[in-house]
């Protein structure tokens, strides 16, 4: 694909990380030039090793809420789209630097709209369910303004993204750049972190380590679990739709559970008979969760299709072999003491 007269790119900020590494895989696939930036504070290399040996992909070390690289501004020219996946997306990481989190949001945010500005190009930010708080709509749709705390010990993520959304609407308000806005709920699959601290990958790790399995509250609160391929195919799409991009638009799966049928499903496919422990609920963690996807469908026709069952039995395939932990068939506990020992969060 060319523009200028030169290779056009695709620019996606935070694309080592768990969506990020999978959004660029289909990028490729589909035959553009890459640029993925990420200072790997919270992605693992290993997520791009596939990709690192492909001609359409380039690596570049950075961290968005510093001015953009000169390798990245020499070329600006020939970006036609910039996606902006860069931050921390788990509690236990995002609060383990506030700031960093906050800043990451609105500055990081404000340098790639720059950037989409000079080069004409699409931009999209992935913002959250989180921006809907602790919900007192269910399910959520876009038009809801959420029930947030601005103090709270999530609020650099959560009011960090909400911000984000408001600089990248401004933009298109006064004309400086083409924007499209994704609200992303509970996405799971292979390439998540071992310790992210998100529900999944702590249920899966804990169950095949044999250890207690960690859960807040009683496991009555709910979530809502898309599988990555689903999600990557909506980010897709909303980026290449020719909708208003004044709105931001749900993706996630319809399909809610709670965390402790969650559990089971997890326990049936490790073969696992840990002991389960209940801990407080973290403050501010949601009591309920899933989207409204009707404008995605409506807009993008767009929908998860991949089963929870389909989707975990390879995320739990994939958690196996990534830490040499295979899955138990029978009875009897087995012990693999590399395994993270996280307390499961409802995220």
């Amino acid at each position: 694909m060319m523009r200028n007269g030169k290779e056009s790119l695709v620019l996606v900020a935070g694309g080592a990380g768990f969506i990020g590494s999978h959004l660029c895989q289909a990028l490729v696939d589909r035959g553009h030039s890459v640029v993925c930036l990420d200072n790997l504070q919270t992605a693992r290399p290993s997520n791009l090793r596939a990709l690192e040996r492909l001609p359409g992909f380039e690596f570049i070390e950075h961290d968005v809420v510093q001015p953009l690289p000169a390798s990245v501004r020499e070329r600006t020219d020939r970006f036609t789209q910039i996606y902006n996946l860069a931050c921390a997306a788990s509690p236990p990481q995002y609060q383990a630097d506030p700031e960093h989190t906050m800043l990451t949001n609105v500055v990081g945010t404000d340098h790639l709209l720059k950037l989409a500005e000079a080069a004409g190009a699409r931009f999209l930010l992935t913002s959250t369910s989180e921006v809907y708080g602790d919900p007192e709509m269910h399910p959520q749709r876009e038009s809801y303004r959420g029930f947030v705390s601005c103090t709270g010990p999530r609020a650099c993520y959560d009011e960090g993204k909400r911000a984000a959304e408001t600089l990248t609407f401004d933009y298109a308000r006064m004309g400086r750049a083409e924007v499209r806005v994704a609200r992303i709920f509970n996405t799971y699959g292979p390439h998540m972190h071992p310790d992210d601290g998100r529900v999944v990958s702590n249920l899966i790790c804990q169950a095949l380590s044999g250890r207690e399995i960690t859960i807040y509250g009683d496991g009555s609160q709910t979530r809502s679990f898309c599988y990555v391929s689903d999600l990557v195919d909506g980010l897709l799409r909303l980026m290449d739709s020719e909708s208003d991009g004044m709105e931001p638009v749900n993706l996630g799966n319809p399909n809610e559970l709670t965390v402790n049928e969650l559990l089971g499903h997890i326990l049936k496919l490790t073969g696992s008979d840990a002991p389960v422990v209940h801990k407080p609920l973290p403050k501010d963690d949601p009591r309920r969760r899933r989207p409204d996807i009707g404008r995605a469908k409506a807009r993008l026709g767009w929908e998860p299709r991949v089963p929870l069952a389909e989707g975990l039995e390879k995320t739990v395939a994939w958690f196996a072999e990534e830490l040499d932990a295979p899955v138990r068939t029978g009875r009897g506990r087995r012990q693999w003491t590399d395994m993270p020992a996280v307390a499961a969060s409802a995220v």
